[in-house]
């Protein structure tokens, strides 16, 4: 799995697994604290919605940092560049080439 992210930014999948289990670690303890200690609702959902941003960030800290130990392979940066290279070339002909139904219609 890490191959497919390898070279890439991870702080986006770090901060999606950290709200996730923000989320999820959020809805536990505030059950917990709303039916065990009869804590006030309000206090239940800050409480949750803290779990979720400090989770989230935490993720995207982690990713930031892991994003640099997993560098592009140069086989995959070369296969990455002949990709741009040839999608870049493809539209430069497409659009420097008009088919006979676009050139009936610019001169008509």
């Amino acid at each position: 799995m890490m191959k497919k992210l390898r070279g890439r930014n991870l702080k986006h999948p770090g901060c999606l697994t950290g709200t996730t289990l923000g989320v999820i670690l959020g809805i536990v303890i505030a059950g917990v604290m709303a039916s065990k200690f009869n804590v006030p609702l309000n206090t239940v959902l800050w409480t949750w919605l803290a779990i979720i941003f400090f989770l989230g960030a935490l993720g995207w800290v982690i990713g930031s940092r892991l994003s640099s130990r997993f560098p592009a392979e140069e086989a995959d940066a070369l296969a990455v560049s002949d990709v741009l290279s040839t999608a870049s070339s493809e539209e430069t002909v497409s659009e420097s080439s008009p088919t006979g139904s676009e050139m009936d219609v610019k001169h008509s």
